[in-house]
């Protein structure tokens, strides 16, 4: 190969290569600066394709995705002093391509732990204002909303990061505590299960007493009811005896004369020691010839 073809080769490669060079893809899903000796010349460009200045220009781009900063648990105390654990994460992506470059070079471990440190601060002074109850379940999406609202408008300001959401996975309590309030949460049942039960026996009483009660009134007035029956029964089979025996009262006194001695007689043991002239056998005198 001649010294000619030789040169031609090497400059078509160098010309290959800067043409290389003179052209960058941003993607769809990225955000890109333009940076000239380290300066940033164009902090937005636009997805597709670019021209550069080879050896001058240098592109940095970033995920435009929605990114998550996952927090270590934290303690954190409430408005009555009381010590929990708090896991959150935070939901966030690149608004402005320039600021986060000039804020962290564009690291994404430096915008988390600026962010981290700040809703570590959030968190700490929304719990700081709210009990345990209302940051556990009553206000618990009030303190999350002015939390993300708070933090969007720092990162923005401060790092070019808008911040979508911020979420408290798990509120626990600490576990050298976690024994005692256990024992006092039963405890505190335990009182509860003894009134409900005093209670119960109480009730159980009253109950009883009542039926008690009512089944003796129930008695008495079925007693009264039966002796009334009984009496007016026997009132009236009197008035019925009465007016049978008014009528023949010799034949009257015969008849209780022999219902006498079959009760006399009734049993073939029983004996008997009697005047034969008494007014016993007065209706078997009579019948003899």
């Amino acid at each position: 190969m001649s010294n000619k073809s030789l040169a031609a080769l090497i400059v078509g490669v160098v010309v290959a290569l800067v043409a290389w060079n003179s052209f960058y893809i941003v993607q769809q899903t990225e955000k890109a600066v333009l940076l000239r000796f380290g300066k940033v010349v164009e902090g937005d460009v636009q997805p597709g394709l670019h021209v550069k200045i080879p050896l001058v220009d240098k592109v940095r781009t970033f995920d435009a995705r929605l990114l998550t900063l996952d927090t270590a648990t934290a303690r954190f105390l409430t408005l009555e002093k009381k010590a929990v654990m708090v896991d959150a994460f935070a939901k966030w992506r690149v608004a402005n391509a320039e600021q986060f470059y000039t804020a962290t070079s564009g690291l994404k471990q430096i915008a988390d732990e600026r962010l981290a440190r700040r809703l570590e601060a959030g968190l700490r002074d929304q719990f700081g204002k709210r009990t345990l109850h209302e940051v556990v379940s009553g206000e618990r999406d009030a303190l999350m909303a002015e939390i993300t609202a708070s933090m969007d408008r720092m990162a923005r300001r401060e790092l070019g990061i808008e911040v979508l959401d911020v979420r408290v996975k798990a509120i626990d309590l600490p576990r050298e505590v976690n024994r005692s309030v256990f024992e006092r949460m039963s405890t505190e049942r335990e009182r509860e299960a003894r009134e409900h039960r005093a209670k119960g026996r109480e009730l159980a009483e009253g109950i009883r007493a009542d039926a008690d009660r009512q089944r003796r009134v129930l008695l008495a007035e079925a007693y009264r009811e039966a002796e009334e029956t009984r009496g007016q029964g026997d009132a009236r089979a009197a008035a019925i005896y009465a007016q049978a025996y008014s009528q023949d009262p010799e034949f009257y006194a015969f008849h209780r004369s022999l219902q006498a001695m079959r009760d006399s007689f009734n049993d073939k043991s029983d004996v008997l020691v009697l005047d034969p002239s008494s007014d016993f056998f007065r209706y078997m005198q009579k019948s003899k010839p």
